[in-house]
């Protein structure tokens, strides 16, 4: 079994129900495999010891092209990359892994995806190395269309 980190196996971070289905490979090339490992291990594993070491799940790391477009990911997406992973909380809210990276860690976008004003339904973060913005968003769906709005405390 090959790990990416001390936490998470590449093939959990590239499992895709809806790769299966299609038939699609979703395997990282090199570039993708560096950029998977210092996500890793900038961002989920010093998150996951920040909030007592419990496991977090992973719903969707890297994603090839041909899968990203498959879900309708956005072009340019950071998970075509392996610079961007989604996270559900299983022993903590969405709220206190959104709340613990903002405030400890380094990251190059964080967003609070849909949900409600208490919490997410799941968190977005990515990680770049070759310089991180710390841009923070909310993501809401108007019409049916997905809007991005700055993150503020009030929200």
């Amino acid at each position: 079994m090959e790990f990416i980190s001390d936490h998470i196996t590449l093939a959990e971070a590239t499992y895709s129900p809806k790769a299966i289905a299609l038939g699609y490979k979703n395997t990282p090339g090199a570039e993708e495999l560096k950029n998977m490992k210092l996500l890793a291990t900038n961002v989920y594993e010093p998150l996951r010891a920040g909030l007592g070491n419990h496991p977090l799940k992973i719903n969707s790391f890297f994603r090839s092209e041909l899968l990203n477009q498959a879900i309708g990911g956005a072009n340019g997406s950071q998970h075509v990359q392996g610079q961007a992973i989604d996270l559900d909380g299983l022993s903590c809210t969405n709220a206190n892994i959104f709340h613990y990276i903002k405030e400890n860690l380094v990251f190059d976008k964080l967003i609070w995806e849909f949900g409600t004003n208490k919490n997410p339904d799941w968190v977005h973060v990515s990680y770049n190395s070759n310089g991180n913005r710390k841009q923070i968003l909310v993501g809401t769906k108007v019409k049916g269309k997905t809007i991005y709005k700055t993150y503020s405390n009030a929200k």
